[in-house]
């Protein structure tokens, strides 16, 4: 290993705290808009996902992190609720189409996207603390 792979970690670990920070972006987001009903197209408001692309390293083999690849709809169908006195309904059915977004799902996003935010920051802890005991070992 050379010595400037061994720094290669606080890169990789940087690559996921990004990462994770644009899915946290993106549920927080999800959840502002869980109520609304009219949107910029017209429709309710559709609940979006993080897609995460992995960054190859140096010489195409060693792995270099991780990054946003984009950010897309899920297409998943619109939630329906009845009431007939929603500015929104259907004047036929009462029917009113909601975001798709599911209030526990986004939870359990974000929980999971803190995780592993705090699990890359630990990592980089990890490494500054042995960076550190080798540097005092090598006065």
């Amino acid at each position: 290993m050379e010595f400037q792979d061994f720094f290669k970690c606080f890169d990789i670990s940087a690559s996921g705290l990004k990462a994770e920070q644009a899915r946290m972006d993106v549920v927080a987001r999800n959840i502002a808009n869980a109520g609304v009903t009219r949107g910029q197209g017209g429709g309710p408001y559709r609940r979006q996902e993080v897609l995460f692309e992995t960054v190859l390293g140096r010489r195409g083999r060693a792995l270099g992190g991780v990054r946003v690849a984009g950010v897309v709809p899920d297409e998943s169908p619109f939630l329906e609720i009845y009431n007939p006195s929603h500015p929104q309904a259907d004047p036929e059915t009462g029917m009113v189409l909601m975001p798709n977004v599911k209030i526990p799902f986004e939870m359990v996003d974000m929980i999971s996207a803190a995780r592993a935010y705090e699990a890359n920051l630990n990592l980089m802890k990890y490494f500054r603390d042995m960076v550190e005991r080798a540097l005092q070992m090598g006065r």
